[in-house]
């Protein structure tokens, strides 16, 4: 898997922060790249603050293939993210051509004031490249390898499945899980030792509840497919051998 492109995912906004909002970018974003073969390997959330966002894009596109930001391009005084990313690459923020074009149009369409705070959303750091929005124009940009995005659910999947096609795609990421009744004190021994079996696949234990009943489930990721079926086969192997029982078994190919 470590042959595979990478990501990481900056969610901006104060609102996310104070619990006001809920986030679900994260696990579109997540679920969409691990289809084409890019793994997530971190995600920040960050509040409105310049410096912080600034840090935050520096560091990731140069640790990852890819870095996609969601939230803080819209025309209010708390909308900086456009302005961070300029700053982080070092270029002046100008009023991109194409945009203007299209806010002025999309606006004048609908008898709404065409101001100086709407055209902010024409803002665009020198050299970046317009992500298209079909849901309220508005466009996003990426620059080099940071993709900028709305924050509002509908928009930023709406810019996300513009991006998706254009770019680099690795092996696709399966998935297999056993759920099971034993609890991860039991198996956290003979789990440490297939993970070591299989150094190629990511191995996890995740805890939950079904109607009061505790439940694990043993997930394994990774590229092969036949791999992960001799995984599969150990890992209901593992939960026989402590006398535990398969609830359900899923195998995502």
């Amino acid at each position: 898997m470590t042959s595979n492109p990478t990501a990481a995912v900056i969610l901006i906004g104060n609102e996310i922060l104070s619990g006001r909002t809920q986030d679900i970018n994260l696990q579109h974003i997540a679920e969409h790249l691990c289809a084409v073969g890019i793994q997530v390997c971190e995600c920040r959330v960050i509040a409105d603050i310049e410096a912080v966002i600034v840090d935050a894009v520096n560091t990731l596109r140069h640790q990852y293939d890819y870095v996609f930001t969601t939230g803080g391009i819209g025309p209010t005084h708390d909308d900086i993210t456009a302005q961070c990313v300029a700053n982080a690459f070092g270029v002046p923020l100008l009023q991109h051509p194409q945009a203007v074009k299209l806010l002025t149009e999309y606006f004048q369409s609908r008898d709404v004031e065409v101001n100086e705070a709407r055209m902010r959303m024409a803002n665009v750091p020198q050299g970046g490249v317009l992500i298209e929005n079909p849901v309220s124009v508005a466009p996003g940009f990426c620059v080099e390898n940071v993709y900028v995005m709305a924050g509002v659910p509908r928009i930023m999947q709406a810019m996300f499945a513009n991006i998706l096609p254009t770019l680099e795609h690795g092996a696709v990421i399966y998935s297999v899980t056993v759920v099971c009744n034993l609890p991860e004190g039991i198996i956290s021994r003979p789990l440490g030792e297939l993970q070591e079996k299989y150094p190629q696949i990511d191995l996890g234990s995740y805890p939950g509840k079904s109607n009061a009943t505790s439940r694990v489930s043993l997930v394994a990721r990774g590229t092969d497919q036949d791999v992960l079926r001799e995984v599969l086969a150990d890992l209901e192997g593992l939960v026989g051998r402590f006398d535990g029982e398969v609830v359900e078994v899923k195998a995502g190919f």
